[in-house]
């Protein structure tokens, strides 16, 4: 592992200042950006930004875009504009992204066309709309801004995330966090400035951005990359000769499955997973096909950013580890009594230290629950994420993971709220009552089941539910399987018996109690 690189915070958007003036930065289709370039796209960017009405100190900036200029270095340029970046997920639908266009309070949304096309009258809430190709067309004109002087503490991101319950909540993220995070990977990852990392993860999550940006920090390459078919990403990794691919269990197990060049299965150096568990025989699979890469598995939340990595080294005799803490972390495994867990004793994780984001936006209900002082044995002390995850620490010192106190749903990479699905298969008029659960599946991680009671004279129809519900939900949101019920069960509180009903389809799938 290369020393770890200086730690001093800076703002966000001096990421764009750290490689070689003349070295590739950002690989798009149309052109190739020097770190030297991809500062100058910065400035003007925020140059534009800062001239927009609306775009006072501290207000938000939305994208909801694919993976082109304006998406990768919006993180940099709404910093260096005294903005606050908002990244809505291209694969959202209209409803989501109104949503969380209302609750950020957007004063700018930049999108492209189709989907900016899909908004109804009054889903940008106050936001002023901008196209993608108007926005680009501008940025030749503008005289670029220079580089910012942000306070460490000072708002650069929110992040909308999935809840066990509700709507997607924002993790606000300073830039500290977002510094930090990527200086961090950058270092236990061991990039180097001659390192082309492919971006196949959605630059709205914390993974995916941190693609980017832990890449510039070590004065690297990225090359951003939507695909459709996973064949798509291997033909990716051969043409610009990929040294570094990060991806989720889902993406791994379609991608082994894909015939690799020699030469481009040898010119990966690292592999990093995070977003599901690894399992034995995916470690083995991935390890004979990419003899030369080192497997990293890691453990993240948005409001921490990224807690753990396995050193690679230890992955196989150690697969389905999580590993120790990244630097810059303090991660915990907490008793159920308060105390430190013992070697073998199941606990929370909780996470200190400088990467634990400043909380929910506008939510301070849920912020107190998961924001909370950390443990008293902690030596970093402070605010802690108190994730709700159970993990165990072995005798040598690894994590690893036990299971989810809540409900999420995790399936091809997504985290996804039961409430959120449910609702959606409400509003279809279809179903009186409905609970959805996340069953094991093989390929998905988890795969979303609902167990529903039909509206009376509306027929047990599984095609016309995902139909109806596909008019408002991505496909990752829509269910593998429905059971149809006379009635569902309740616990004795009154409520839908969750606990009951996964109890019952987990035998029925897997013959097991």
């Amino acid at each position: 592992m290369t020393p770890l690189p200086d730690p001093a915070v800076h703002p966000l958007d001096h990421l764009a200042l750290r490689g070689k003036r003349d070295a590739p930065a950002l690989v798009l289709k149309d052109e190739v950006l020097s770190h030297e370039g991809l500062n100058q796209r910065v400035g003007q960017l925020a140059s534009w930004l800062a001239a927009q009405p609306g775009a006072e100190p501290g207000a938000r900036v939305a994208t909801w875009l694919g993976k082109g200029l304006i998406a990768c270095i919006m993180p940099l340029a709404a910093v260096r504009a005294g903005l606050v970046h908002v990244p809505v997920n291209p694969v959202l639908r209209r409803a989501q992204a109104a949503y969380i266009l209302a609750d950020s309070g957007a004063a700018l949304l930049v999108g492209n066309a189709g989907r900016l096309e899909t908004l109804l009258p009054g889903d940008a809430a106050a936001a002023a709309v901008h196209d993608e190709a108007a926005v680009l067309a501008a940025l030749d004109a503008q005289q670029p801004l220079p580089p910012s002087a942000a306070l460490p503490h000072s708002l650069a991101a929110i992040l909308y995330t999935s809840g066990s319950t509700g709507k997607p909540k924002g993790v606000m993220l300073s830039q500290a966090n977002l510094w930090l995070g990527a200086i961090s990977v950058a270092h236990y990852l061991g990039l180097a400035a001659d390192d082309r990392v492919l971006a196949v993860l959605p630059l709205a999550f914390d993974y995916g951005q941190n693609q980017l940006l832990s890449a510039w920090a070590a004065g690297a390459c990225a090359v951003p990359l939507d695909y459709l078919m996973p064949r798509d990403v291997v033909c990716a990794v051969a043409r610009h000769g990929i040294t570094t691919l990060a991806g989720v269990p889902p993406l791994w197990l379609r991608l082994i499955e894909c015939a690799w060049p020699d030469h481009a299965a040898q010119t990966l150096r690292r592999l990093t997973n995070s977003g599901g568990a690894l399992t034995p025989d995916l470690v083995r699979r991935l390890r004979t096909l990419f003899p030369a890469a080192r497997l990293f598995a890691m453990y993240g939340l948005t409001e921490a950013f990224r807690s753990t990595y396995l050193d690679p080294a230890l992955i196989n005799a150690h697969p389905t580890a999580i590993g120790t803490a990244i630097p810059f972390a303090e991660v915990m495994v907490v008793s159920d009594a308060g105390t430190a867990a013992a070697d073998g004793e199941e606990g929370e994780l909780v996470h200190a230290g400088p990467l634990v984001a400043q909380g929910y936006w506008q939510d301070d209900a849920r912020t107190a629950e998961r924001f909370r002082p950390a443990p008293s044995f902690s030596q970093m002390g402070g605010i802690a994420v108190w994730s709700g995850d159970r993990v165990r620490r072995d005798a040598q010192g690894l994590l690893h993971f036990v299971g989810r106190r809540d409900a999420m749903i995790k399936t091809s990479g997504h985290r996804v709220s039961p409430q959120e699905v449910e609702e959606a298969a409400l509003a279809t008029g279809l179903v009186a009552e409905v609970v959805a659960l996340g069953l094991p599946d093989a390929a998905l991680g988890q795969a979303i089941h609902l167990v529903c009671r039909a509206v009376p004279g509306a027929g047990e129809d599984d095609a016309a539910l995902r139909a109806a519900m596909a008019q408002d939900v991505p496909a990752f949101m829509l269910p593998r399987a429905v059971h149809w019920r006379a009635a569902l069960p309740l616990s004795a509180n009154g409520k839908h018996d969750r606990a009951g009903l996964y109890a019952d389809l987990y035998h029925a799938l897997t013959g097991r109690a």
